[in-house]
């Protein structure tokens, strides 16, 4: 059987109009930061700056912004947002900086989608410095929007890797969860993995359960993605529907893998037994989408 809709999870909103015309229009962007109306997220290395105590971002004036790498995020209404890296050796840069895996279903979605948004391309252009044709430093265009090669004039565009995530069930209407051997030994989730070169998503999602798992998967349907920059990948959510039931793990990545009833794993929650996937993983709605709104632990409200 497979499963409705996902319910909210964190980044599956982005609220935030990305300016994408805007990007190469210099007069509009030296207008926008004149505005007092603008507002700036500041960033030390990939640590957001956080409101004095709370989990919120704190978004400054121009005017009050430190100097930094600035970047174009998007507007929100009339409210256009700029994103700041500071360099952390330099004075000034204190402040109360917060991880985003910390704060995800702290901030509201109009936040999260532009922190999402900010920590994958400050995270892009701290990893891709380089030119990779020809070795080069690569200098910032486009408000931030990709890199030019100063040398061989190589244009490069933030990386995003294509992860699936899929929660396979079978005819019984049992759930496939398995620990990864990089977990504590109560972890259990749903099965996922990169999507390798020529490889389409659908078989993708069949080829890491058959690997995992020694699964069979037949039918394969798209369920929703999130935003990953841990560093920089997209989730792709799918549910699958297995051909067979007979479990053989790899024993490298997959230490072990269950299948679950909806009673088995309440469970086994309940016992502490099995621990699933916290609330801002798209693993966590998956989860939910096939058990129901009740699923104990870290569970979703779902769309009705």
């Amino acid at each position: 059987m497979l499963h409705g809709p996902l319910p909210a999870y964190s980044f599956s909103v982005d609220g935030h109009n990305r300016l994408g015309e805007r990007r190469s229009d210099p007069e509009f962007i030296e207008q926008a930061w004149r505005d007092d109306g603008t507002r700036v997220l500041v960033m030390r290395k990939l640590a957001l700056e956080l409101e004095p105590g709370e989990p919120a971002l704190r978004l400054v004036p121009p005017a009050d912004a430190p100097d930094g790498r600035r970047m174009l995020l998007g507007a929100v209404g009339d409210t256009v947002y700029f994103l700041v890296v500071v360099d952390p050796d330099l004075p000034g840069t204190g402040g109360e900086f917060g991880d985003l895996r910390g704060l995800a279903t702290r901030l509201d979605p109009t936040e999260a989608g532009l922190a999402v948004h900010a920590v994958s391309l400050a995270g892009w252009h701290e990893r891709h410095p380089i030119c990779s044709v020809c070795g080069t430093p690569t200098e910032i265009v486009e408000a931030g929007a990709s890199r030019v090669c100063p040398n061989c004039s190589t244009q490069h565009f933030p990386r995003t890797d294509p992860a699936v995530i899929m929660l396979v069930t079978d005819s019984r209407d049992r759930c496939l969860l398995g620990h990864n051997a990089a977990r504590d030994a109560p972890w259990y989730s749903t099965l996922a993995g990169f999507v390798e070169p020529g490889e389409t998503l659908e078989n993708a999602v069949r080829r890491e359960v058959l690997e995992e798992t020694g699964i069979v998967v037949g039918e394969v349907r798209y369920a929703a993605s999130q935003p990953w920059p841990f560093p920089s990948s997209l989730m792709l959510a799918f549910f699958g529907a297995a051909s067979t039931t007979d479990i053989e793990v790899d024993g490298n990545e997959i230490t072990n893998a269950r299948w679950f009833t909806r009673e088995e794993l309440a469970r086994d929650i309940g016992s502490g037994d099995v621990v699933i996937p916290p609330l801002m993983s798209i693993a966590g709605a998956l989860i939910t989408a096939w058990y129901g709104p009740d699923l104990p632990g870290p569970a979703l409200p779902v769309s009705r």
